[in-house]
């Protein structure tokens, strides 16, 4: 199979990548453009270890292939900060203790990103919907939903001071 050009948006910028269709959007981001949180658990969009914004909506990378990927716009992990200042659903899973390891956080980050987005003030069920697709081995998932809920009092403050 040929290698082919794949323009689309990627943390608020245009990137051009070359790729097999069938390459995933998760290995594009890992190696070629050098965005790392996305991470690789297991390859089958199981996991959501791999969890990135495509068009607002929470897909597993890791299964999107680069054709079906064309065009869009790629929110990941690296570009919620906003400069050096951590977005609030970031600032709140550290605030809460809601990061062990790690692995499954980036993933955890994009969907609350996702729900947030759509639902600024979700139930404890809604969250827990929403994070199901999301395996963490580490947490138990209690301070991951509190982390979650935090950031949505951050946002709607956020929201409330800019009027």
């Amino acid at each position: 199979m040929e290698t082919e050009f794949y323009s689309l948006t990627v943390n608020g910028r245009a990137r051009t990548v070359q790729a097999k269709p069938n390459t995933t959007l998760l290995s594009v981001l890992r190696d070629q453009l050098d965005l790392t949180g996305a991470k690789c658990g297991c390859g089958t969009g199981d996991c959501g270890a791999c969890t990135v914004l495509l068009d607002g909506e929470p897909v597993r990378s890791c299964i999107v292939p680069m054709k079906k990927a064309a065009g869009r716009s790629v929110l990941t992990i690296e570009g919620l900060a906003r400069g050096t200042e951590l977005h609030p659903i970031q600032r709140a899973f550290v605030e809460c203790g809601a990061i062990q390891c790690g692995f499954c956080t980036p993933g955890m980050i994009m969907t609350a990103k996702a729900l947030l987005d759509r639902n600024p003030n979700p139930t404890e069920d809604e969250i827990r919907e929403a994070i199901s697709g999301n395996l963490c081995r580490c947490t138990g998932y209690v301070r991951i939903v509190e982390a979650i809920r935090y950031a949505a009092d951050l946002l709607r403050k956020e929201a409330d001071e800019n009027g």
